[in-house]
């Protein structure tokens, strides 16, 4: 498994659109097996499930003013706040019958993350909590009262992306985008069910995350092999920065599929 620290900062959809052009140089057999874990910007990741709602424009608006630039995600769900003070993970995997592994890559995914959490002392759980904002079964939880990880997944023809982001600090910042956003989208939610990890154990950064997610991996019997991404991604991402940014009239097929797959026939 090639592991990308890779961040690009300062714009959030180029930082999405290169998690999608991993997984089309992945699914293409471009590039093997490929995970991405970093620090992103501020954002608010939008999916077309949101952008079919009536309030959808008002909760992009309420997401630019707080500071968080909305985005469009690769996957379906609902919106999710990510933060400087976060983990975003990128995962994409080669697999010429992508649908039929959904629920296992949700699976294995959530059981490393984790297992992560419980090797820094954590009661890490995976599953929904009621209210919590973009609700999924492959949630990650902490004393199963307050969400710390959502996922979502997307297919394509070749491959498959698993994505998402795990809130490490600024919970109230987080809070305070999310209760807003999802009230102009008429969703329900209960801030006290969106947190993150340093609300439990303090001092914890995402670089402590990571490590332990790292750690995960390799006792797992994973070759886990730092890499940086060449010169032509960013190019390769620029290329798709259209399907990434809010959309207005653009709503394209989906389905859910139980944690958040988003299903295309295409090369998306």
């Amino acid at each position: 498994m090639r592991l990308h620290r890779d961040r690009f900062p300062g714009d959030p959809r180029l930082d999405t659109a290169v998690s999608h052009a991993m997984l089309r140089r992945v699914a293409a057999g471009r590039a093997e097996e490929s995970l991405r874990l970093y620090r992103p910007d501020d954002a608010m990741l939008f999916s077309s499930l949101d952008a079919r709602r009536p309030g959808y424009a008002r909760a992009v608006g309420i997401a630019r003013e707080l500071g968080f630039e909305p985005v469009t995600r690769l996957a379906g769900g609902h919106a999710a706040a990510f933060l400087d003070a976060s983990m975003a993970f990128a995962w994409a995997t080669p697999d010429a019958d992508a649908r039929q592994g959904i629920r296992a890559r949700f699976e294995r995914l959530s059981g490393w993350i984790a297992e992560a959490l419980r090797r820094l002392g954590l009661d890490a759980r995976v599953g929904a909590v009621p209210g919590e904002y973009c609700p999924g079964e492959f949630s990650v939880n902490l004393e199963g009262r307050v969400k710390v990880m959502g996922v979502g997944q997307r297919v394509i023809r070749g491959g498959a992306h698993v994505g998402g982001v795990l809130t490490v600090g600024r919970t109230d910042a987080l809070r305070a985008a999310l209760v807003p956003v999802y009230d102009a989208l008429e969703i329900e939610f209960r801030p006290e069910t969106a947190g993150g990890v340093a609300d439990f154990a303090p001092g914890l950064e995402p670089e402590d995350v990571i490590g332990a997610l790292v750690g995960v991996l390799r006792s797992e019997g994973l070759a886990v092999e730092p890499a940086a991404f060449d010169d032509a991604i960013t190019a390769e991402a620029e290329s798709l920065l259209a399907h990434h940014a809010p959309i207005t009239s653009r709503v394209g097929p989906t389905a859910l599929a139980g944690g958040k797959a988003l299903l295309l026939h295409d090369d998306s």
